[in-house]
């Protein structure tokens, strides 16, 4: 395997140098459609190839089928070629288990689909929908155990609403953290009001959802989109103004995403190996930066509106 290499920026004290724009393997389990199995093997090693060599997926992908097609697609390939972030504690859109005993059998049960002996990074996976009290005093306790056992190497919480992780980081010592759809072209809430609390901590900061669940693409919304009329018509004609300049707003969104020094990577999937192609042909181009003055200038009525549907107010 051929592999090119991108930017590295180091995942806050951790150790782990992690690439500009990592992979998502959610889709790998038939999350948005159902693959192939071709698809699968062409995805995973395309990122490895262009060197998205994080790989990012979830028991609750699929419901265990990420974690288990990527093991397969990984096969025979050398362990130090790549880095796992998996998580635990969602395993369906209404089943949460954080309890310590889940967390040992959890991180079991991903290694044997994974295929190996140990993962770079694991994350309590939406907290948001739990007392995070339990996280703070019960989980990451118990994933520290799995990673004095040489399970995990790294610990860390994932999450939509920006006060969970300043919540956590305050009251507990983590690793790192995952925010998707936080820092975006239209929404900058995890620079803006989470990274000035983290940064000085030495917390790794990673990044999801470039595209905003499709908001920043010319791609039709799915039914499940949350963002309001308002922020959809906004994104419109931020995409029509990209569109006239001969830009697809998908390019611009990856890369500006990517671009902030202060987040490690930002994480992107699919299962079509043309898109990750595409990805990392636009991110190794200059931003355009008259361009991107011009969209954030639309957007700017509707900058860091966020959805909150769905997200109980815990705590």
């Amino acid at each position: 395997m051929s592999v090119a290499t991108l930017p590295t920026r180091p995942l806050g004290k951790t150790g782990l140098d992690l690439p500009v724009l990592s992979f998502g393997a959610s889709s790998l389990g038939a999350e948005f459609r159902n693959v192939e199995m071709s698809e699968v093997f062409a995805s995973v090693h395309a990122a490895l190839d262009l060197g998205m060599n994080l790989i990012d997926t979830s028991p609750y992908y699929g419901r265990g089928m990420s974690e288990v097609l990527l093991g397969v697609a990984l096969k025979g390939i050398p362990r130090d070629q790549y880095m796992l972030c998996t998580k635990l504690g969602r395993y369906d859109v209404n089943h949460f288990d954080f309890s310590a005993k889940r967390v040992a059998e959890s991180i079991d049960v991903s290694l044997h689909r994974l295929g190996t002996d140990h993962v770079d990074i694991v994350l309590c996976h939406d907290i948001e929908f739990v007392p995070l009290t339990q996280i703070i005093d019960e989980t990451i306790p118990a994933v520290r155990k799995a990673q004095a056992a040489g399970k995990v190497r790294c610990v860390g919480i994932s999450g939509y609403p920006m006060k969970v992780f300043n919540q956590v980081a305050s009251q507990t010592d983590i690793d790192c953290i995952l925010s998707y759809n936080q820092y975006t072209l239209q929404n900058t809430r995890l620079v803006d009001d989470v990274l000035p609390q983290l940064k000085p901590k030495g917390i790794g900061i990673m990044n999801a959802g470039p595209f905003a669940a499709r908001l920043l693409t010319n791609a039709t919304l799915p039914s499940w989109h949350k963002d309001s009329a308002e922020v959809q018509q906004a994104a419109r004609l931020a995409a029509q103004l990209c569109g006239r300049r001969g830009v697809d707003i998908a390019k611009l969104a990856l890369q500006f995403s990517c671009d902030h020094p202060d987040l490690a990577t930002t994480v992107a999937g699919s299962a079509n190996p043309d898109n990750i192609r595409k990805w990392a042909e636009w991110i190794s181009e200059p931003i355009d930066e008259e361009l991107l003055a011009d969209v954030l200038e639309v957007l700017q009525p509707v900058h860091n509106i966020s959805h909150t549907e769905g997200l109980p107010e815990n705590n």
